[in-house]
């Protein structure tokens, strides 16, 4: 069984009920989630030895959160536990021309304060296939930078594909530096590059002229931005890019593309109705790319997985994907009528 890393923040998550203003009742349901664990969550549920890598406080809701990863089946073994407080943040959810709304409390948090001599990197990367990093982790601290920096640089010093996911979050990059300025260092490591339609732009200061706000993308003139990205750094072997059709928040089109520098290749399209909960999503993609690069035959098989995956994630309330393998295969044969399954 193949071994993933994952290194990230995990958070608890405080939502309010249904469609409900933030605080609009007195009630907000307590869930956990987090880039980079929602990635593991998602390795776990398809066979892998899912390894997760962060730092959280010695008390209960912490004690908690362990105990719910370790039952989906994530490795926590190399979870330091320290720090004073664990991160928190409070989902608004969306409808129809309401978009959905994050406020972050998480400064000071343990991830946040934690150092690169913190960790056992030697361990941590044993017998390790994969390493896997988002942006969101370097934004919140230039402690968490330099953590992922470090990180990144053990995994490639011992030939271990790495894949970032850029993951642009304007609310958190205020500790001083910009994010273009970080993450273009950091994504010099990488073999995967993975992006939406706007966080090469934000968060690696790569231009393309397109309307991303415009409720309809065209996965062709993508191509051009995948190829900027792809010369300007030129360790990736990959450069992949998802494309969310935000119509509404209850109505997306979903699809993605990968450049390999020798083919550029476009998912199937889904056009998904009635979001149960989109958070989490780009991560549902990220989990089922990995797996589909390391377990399936081809770049093609992998998008495609990866995509169906990230559709079926918009169904599942909270940030982690909650499905199967099985059932993402299912959807990439064609399915998803919604139909009783007896």
């Amino acid at each position: 069984m193949k071994r993933v890393v994952t290194l990230g923040e995990v958070m608890l998550r405080l939502k309010s009920p249904g469609s409900e203003r933030l605080f609009q009742s007195p009630a907000l349901e307590a869930t956990f989630g987090g880039a980079e664990a929602n990635v593991a969550v998602s390795l776990a549920n398809y066979g892998l030895d899912a390894r997760f890598v962060s730092a959280l406080p010695k008390n209960p809701v912490a004690d908690t959160c362990l105990r719910e990863l370790r039952g989906l089946g994530v490795d926590t073994g190399f979870v330091r536990r320290q720090g004073e407080r664990l991160g928190i943040y409070y989902l608004e959810g969306g409808a129809n021309q309401r978009g959905s709304q994050v406020t972050y409390d998480r400064a000071g948090s343990a991830l946040a304060t934690a150092r690169p001599e913190d960790f056992d990197w030697a361990a941590i990367f044993a017998d390790v296939a994969w390493f896997h990093v988002s942006g969101v982790t370097p934004a919140i601290s230039a402690s968490a930078a330099e953590l992922c920096r470090h990180a990144l640089g053990q995994a490639r010093a011992q030939g271990i594909p790495v894949s970032v996911d850029y993951n642009y979050r304007k609310n958190l990059w205020r500790w001083g530096r910009a994010a273009p300025e970080v993450m273009r260092a950091l994504v010099g490591y990488a073999s995967v590059g993975i992006a939406n339609e706007e966080d090469c732009q934000k968060a690696m200061g790569i231009e393309l002229n397109a309307d991303v706000e415009s409720g309809r993308l065209e996965p062709e003139q993508y191509r051009a931005l995948a190829e900027r990205v792809l010369a300007q750094f030129p360790n990736l072997e990959r450069q992949v890019i998802t494309l969310r059709e935000s119509r509404s928040a209850d109505v997306n089109g979903w699809s993605a593309v990968l450049h390999n520098r020798s083919a550029f290749l476009s998912s199937r399209r889904y056009e998904i109705t009635d979001i149960v909960d989109r958070v989490g999503g780009g991560d549902a993609f990220a989990g089922g790319l990995i797996y589909g690069l390391l377990e399936l035959p081809d770049d093609a098989a992998a998008l495609e997985f990866a995509t169906a995956a990230a559709c079926l994630k918009h169904s599942i309330i909270g940030d982690y994907n909650r499905v199967s393998g099985a059932e993402v295969a299912a959807l990439v044969r064609g399915g998803g009528s919604g139909r009783v399954q007896r």
